[in-house]
């Protein structure tokens, strides 16, 4: 009886993980509370982290909330943290917390007007090479805007339709009947080779879009939630961020949209794969007959979706309120004029962000470790002892080599805190911080595109029921993302390091386009120049 029962519990702990994630888990939560009492709490706080990435990076074993959040509470009971500070954390990226709760639900209620367009793009553009640059561009725009996560989501949306619809007329259906897409039996063999040749179409429109998330999350305080960590902790509004960005962000931007022109122009990587004549007809009758279906109520949803997408933008650009509060109005918009009342359609619109803000959280414990053990304060002074670009350029480096491997959200966090910390002891200027959090966001943003962990939208693309559909496995979107991850990281570096990004700063706050900030009692507040 003893036996079964123990035997349930294990079965149980971490549901359909592999055996050797449990006992790695396992082993992690007995080693720390060992080394926190008898070796040192510093290397305790070391193997925390060592272990909270090892459980980011293993994402598609066991999502990390679960495993990361059990080291969490194990921290604060052996009192490595308090709960006290980690509620401190918790309550000053309370904007970060909104913007995913509230801002990614909001666009939940655009999803048609976004679904529309990018249909469009693939029925109407013949050019495949055009094709990619205009998804990687409106994926781009739109995450500037909204939020990569999101943005990855509709695309998504649009490639398992066009795939289902394809996959039903290969198997000799028609389009009004039911049909199982994920399995391949019925398909006819005349069309396997042609139905590889879409999976491997859609493949590349997804990979560009991802990289476009990627590129415009990178240029604003919206784009990736460590931004507005970042811009808070540097007292940022919205016009400010973009433009402090913008001497690293527009050269990496004008890279990023010629290197998507060049791979499909070459065809390397698993690149430049063209639409089958055949399966083009298909979604053109497709995307005709749902035209037809369309009436005019649907049209009007989509002329109000159009409405609310100016209203965010505008909201944002003139900080009208903080940014989850916009994506609250965006809710109460886009619901209120589309004809959603119900308790459980607005429900649905949650399901994507809330697991990730439970992680975020978690994310708050880690940092608040790292705060009380002091963890970084060698390597920040370290760091420190450079001068000038190679400042810079150090920061650059590292936040993007451990956003590969780890998430760049958790490192964008732990940096920023950390440098701001160097700021309030007098150890750097407010100016040289501004320059250091430019280097911070465009690290933890640019290189992390080198794997699905890095970014929250790579990862959401691979763990997607569409991935194992499109055969797109984590080695796949590795090697297709490495031209990509060589350039920006190149880019950004050469923009950084080149004394470019000084240079403009000092143009933007002589042409009156940004202010000096000055630190006065440990808080952040507006000087003038």
């Amino acid at each position: 009886m003893q036996q079964s029962f123990v035997s349930a519990f294990y079965k149980n702990f971490l549901g359909n993980s592999p055996e050797w994630y449990k006992l790695a888990i396992i082993a992690f939560l007995v080693i720390n509370p060992l080394i926190f009492f008898f070796v040192s709490p510093y290397v305790a706080g070391w193997a925390l982290v060592l272990e909270f990435i090892f459980t980011l990076a293993m994402a598609l074993k066991c999502y990390p909330l679960q495993p990361g959040g059990l080291l969490a509470i194990e921290a604060i009971a052996i009192g490595m943290t308090s709960p006290k500070q980690v509620m401190h954390e918790v309550a000053i990226n309370i904007e970060v917390i909104l913007l995913l709760v509230f801002m990614v639900a909001g666009i939940y209620f655009m999803k048609n007007l976004l679904l529309f367009l990018f249909t469009k793009i693939i029925t109407k553009v013949r050019s495949k090479t055009t094709v990619s640059v205009l998804f990687c561009f409106a994926s781009a725009f739109l995450s500037a805007f909204l939020d990569a996560l999101t943005v990855i989501a509709v695309i998504i949306s649009v490639a398992v339709g066009f795939y289902s619809v394809y996959h039903k007329v290969a198997s000799g259906k028609h389009i009004n009947h039911d049909h199982d897409h994920t399995c391949d039996s019925g398909v006819a063999e005349y069309s396997r080779d042609e139905l590889e040749a879409f999976r491997a179409y859609l493949r590349n429109l997804l990979m560009h879009a991802g990289i476009g998330t990627a590129l415009g999350g990178v240029c604003t305080i919206v784009g990736e939630p460590q931004n507005l960590i970042i811009g808070q902790q540097a007292n940022w509004q919205f016009v400010e961020f973009a433009i402090r960005m913008a001497p690293v962000t527009v050269p990496v931007l004008i890279a990023g949209l010629f290197t998507c022109f060049l791979l499909e122009k070459v065809k390397w990587f698993g690149y430049g794969a063209e639409l089958p004549e055949n399966v083009r007809q298909i979604l053109i009758d497709f995307d005709k007959d749902q035209t037809s279906k369309r009436t005019k109520k649907d049209n009007v949803k989509l002329v109000m979706q159009g409405l609310v997408g100016i209203w965010l933008i505008i909201a944002l650009a003139m900080h009208l309120a903080a940014v989850g509060l916009i994506g609250l109005s965006v809710i109460i918009l886009a619901t209120s004029f589309t004809g959603v009342t119900d308790e459980h359609q607005l429900g649905h619109a949650f399901e994507e962000a809330l697991p990730f803000t439970a992680l975020l959280t978690v994310f708050f414990a880690v940092v608040a470790v790292i705060i009380d053990q002091q963890l970084f304060t060698p390597v920040i002074n370290w760091v420190l002892t450079y001068e000038g670009n190679m400042q810079l350029v150090m920061f650059y480096l590292a936040n993007g080599f451990l956003s590969m491997v780890s998430d760049n959200v958790f490192v964008g966090t732990v940096y920023i805190t950390e440098v701001k910390k160097a700021l309030l002891a007098g150890q750097i200027t407010r100016d040289q911080f501004d320059l250091l959090a430019v280097a911070i966001n465009t690290g933890t943003n640019l290189p992390s595109v080198a794997t699905p962990n890095g970014q929250a939208a790579f990862l959401f693309l691979l763990t997607s029921a569409l991935a194992p559909l499109i055969r797109l496995s984590y080695g796949r979107m590795v090697v297709m993302a490495f031209p990509y991850t060589i350039v920006l990281t190149i880019v950004g570096l050469i923009s950084i390091y080149s004394g470019l990004l000084e240079s403009k700063t000092q143009d933007l706050y002589e042409a009156g386009l940004i202010h000096h900030h000055k630190v006065i009692e440990g808080n952040d507040a507006e000087g003038h120049h």
